[in-house]
């Protein structure tokens, strides 16, 4: 028998690989065919994860330059 009150655990890594998991499917049920490899990346946004870790590139970079 689950305990209980709230003794629940949030694992917040895997509840957002769920969202995305979900949006995937979501955006598969509604394609007409396949979904292209830029698709997906876009439905899990690959991009905006490439984007922000080249801007913290670019920043760190700058800041060593400037040591």
């Amino acid at each position: 028998m689950a305990p209980v009150g709230g003794t629940a655990v949030q694992d917040h890594v895997a509840l957002a690989e769920i969202e995305l998991c979900g949006e995937l499917i979501i955006a598969a049920s509604a394609a007409e065919d396949r979904l292209s490899l830029e698709s997906i990346d876009e439905v899990l946004r690959v991009s905006e994860e490439r984007d922000g870790q080249e801007r913290g590139r670019l920043a760190a970079g700058a800041r060593g330059a400037g040591a």
